[in-house]
């Protein structure tokens, strides 16, 4: 018995030390500042990241720790950086949402992000400050497998694709438009970028266009010629592909060649082939592609704009079979996207994701359900969106700390509603346009199961609504099913508890619903909002709490303002 408890304690500790030496700390630093680029071949002001824009890329293993020591050279804006898609187990102050886990990083300032990757998959980082997103604050975060473990599927080799749409009108000027009064509309982008890099006063496809837009005369060295993707014949490729746009909904396609989809937000899904992927903003996706076409002409992989009716020029790269001159351009005209209205098209996509075999099922039954209804609403003459009738604005004090410290008039300790009123009619503008400002939160009990069912609903026009990709910080959920019109409780009979998959973001489409699943196994605050930049801008988002007193070891650089800035100073100045 002795012997072979020893044996025991003998074979954890030796697989402890295996996986302390597999994992590594990989170190970043990091200074964020403006600077000037050309990302569409016109020249403006990013935000970039050592220089770079977009900003460097991650790339690490599942189970290691990244640690960026992020410095604010920005001068007269705060900034914060939010690790999308990563859940932040244990250290939900490093979530980098400013005003929820942590304060903005204050000019000439430096934070310490130390997180720890815990899942492989496509992610990616950006700017959760203001409208910084928009201002081009986002880069790639790669996590691969960890050592000995392997993909479900082959690949010979991968390519990271990280979209985002960019507008030649600041970020700055963006937010005061939004604020305003009369209503000011940022327009749509006037361009869709590939890794930073897009075309905005000519086009790659100009020789094969009817359009009158001139055709591009590129070198190759500038920082808006394409990234070319270079293949060999026969071989499969695995596109990592993330989508950080602020406004956009978009269509990728590959000329000539079929796509098979097996990741979405960092899970595992059924392989299943399409012509062609829809993919919201914050969504993140793999798909394998065989480069089995005729090895002597490239093909074109384009984006398009879904969702809205499109006044942004396509998205163009380059498929480029190492057999023939990557100057050859393909002598066909990109592939024609689904038309952007064309939202049966973009259901059956959607309703193709699912989870892999062995993937984590949902609970068969939930403890709490939270009804969000998205209404576009007016709060004194402002536009605003809204859910449940409550515009979110956030407080100048941390919610991590306000509630760790029990600081109650940190911000509203009403919660906000679970439902709305049975009579709202969805399909028609709302009689009464009014809401308020609201920054309550709801409260969830640790390790229960909440459903959240996100109703859409007409805007303030007649006949319309809009698309709205929703993502949760901290979490995963299981997509248990979309619907038209208004919920209703015998809706959860066309509930997918089988193999829904698990995302981090998911849609809900114009006049319906949105089902998920989640578990509140994970202490600390937690976003969950729109990803469109302008929509979070106005307020629809809402805050979820869970076992805020089992975190610890917040740092009090996190905390270092409002109410928890000066009650960790009052707690200093207390011990001398």
């Amino acid at each position: 018995m002795v012997y072979r408890d020893r044996l025991i304690l003998i074979t954890c500790f030796s697989f402890l030390i295996e996986l302390c030496l597999a994992a590594k700390t990989r170190h970043f630093k990091w200074e964020v500042e403006y600077m000037y680029w050309s990302p569409d071949c016109l020249e403006g002001v990013v935000m970039g990241i050592n220089g770079q824009f977009p900003g460097p890329t991650i790339r690490a293993v599942a189970g290691d720790t990244i640690v960026v020591d992020l410095t604010n050279k920005l001068h007269t804006e705060g900034v914060v950086i939010h690790w999308h898609g990563i859940r932040q187990l244990g250290t939900p102050w490093a979530d980098g949402t400013a005003s929820i886990s942590q304060c903005a990083i204050n000019p000439g300032e430096t934070f310490v992000y130390r997180y720890k990757v815990d899942k492989a998959g496509t992610y990616f980082y950006h700017g959760h400050f203001g409208m910084q997103r928009s201002a081009g604050l986002y880069g790639s975060l790669i996590v691969e497998v960890g050592e000995g473990e392997k993909e479900p599927f082959h690949y010979d080799g991968d390519f990271n694709l990280l979209l985002s749409d960019w507008w030649h009108k600041g970020s700055q000027e963006q937010e005061v438009a939004l604020s305003s009064k009369p209503f000011r509309w940022i327009g749509e982008p006037q361009a869709l970028l590939i890794n930073g890099k897009g075309q905005y006063n000519c086009s790659l496809a100009g020789h094969v266009s009817n359009s009158s837009t001139p055709q591009c005369k590129l070198r190759g060295n500038e920082p808006c010629a394409p990234q070319i993707l270079h293949v060999q014949p026969n071989q499969t490729y695995r596109l990592r592909v993330a989508s950080t746009t602020a406004l956009a909904s978009l269509n990728l396609q590959i000329g000539n060649h079929k796509m098979v989809m097996v990741e979405a937000d960092g899970n595992y899904i059924q392989p299943v082939t399409v012509d062609d992927l829809d993919i919201y903003s914050g969504e993140s996706y793999s798909v394998l592609i065989h480069t089995d076409q005729d090895p002597s002409k490239n093909y074109w992989i384009s984006f398009s704009v879904r969702g809205r009716e499109p006044k942004t020029p396509q998205g163009l790269t380059i498929l480029n079979y190492q057999t023939t001159s990557a100057s050859h351009l393909p002598p066909s005209p990109p592939p024609v996207s689904p038309l952007w209205n064309d939202y049966d098209h973009s259901k059956s996509f959607s309703n193709k994701i699912l989870a892999a075999m062995g993937s984590p099922k949902p609970p068969s039954s939930y403890n709490r359900r939270i009804i969000l209804l998205n209404t576009q609403n007016t709060i004194k003459g402002f536009t605003k969106w809204a859910i449940n009738n409550i515009s979110l604005t956030l407080p100048p004090t941390p919610y991590l700390g306000a509630i760790k410290h029990r600081l109650s008039n940190a911000f509203d300790q009403t919660s906000p509603p679970e439902k709305f009123p049975e009579d709202y009619d969805v399909m028609k503008p709302a009689t009464n346009t009014n809401s308020t400002y609201g920054n309550g939160v709801y409260m969830l009990k640790l390790m229960t199961t909440v459903d959240v069912i996100l109703q859409n609903a007409n805007a303030l026009a007649t006949n319309v609504s809009e698309i709205h990709p929703w993502h949760l910080h901290g979490h995963d959920f299981w997509v248990l099913g979309y619907g038209e019109g208004k919920f209703k409780d015998e809706d959860v009979k066309k509930f997918n508890l089988k193999n829904p998959p698990l995302r981090n973001t998911a849609v809900i489409f114009p006049f319906g619903w949105t089902a998920l699943r989640f578990v509140a196994d994970n202490p600390g605050v937690w976003a969950f909002h729109c990803h469109i930049e302008p929509h979070l801008h106005m307020g629809m988002g809402v805050v979820f709490a869970e076992g805020v007193h089992r975190v610890k070891g917040i740092p009090n650089s996190a905390l270092a303002c409002g109410l928890t800035g000066k009650f960790l100073m009052s707690n200093n100045s207390g011990r001398h």
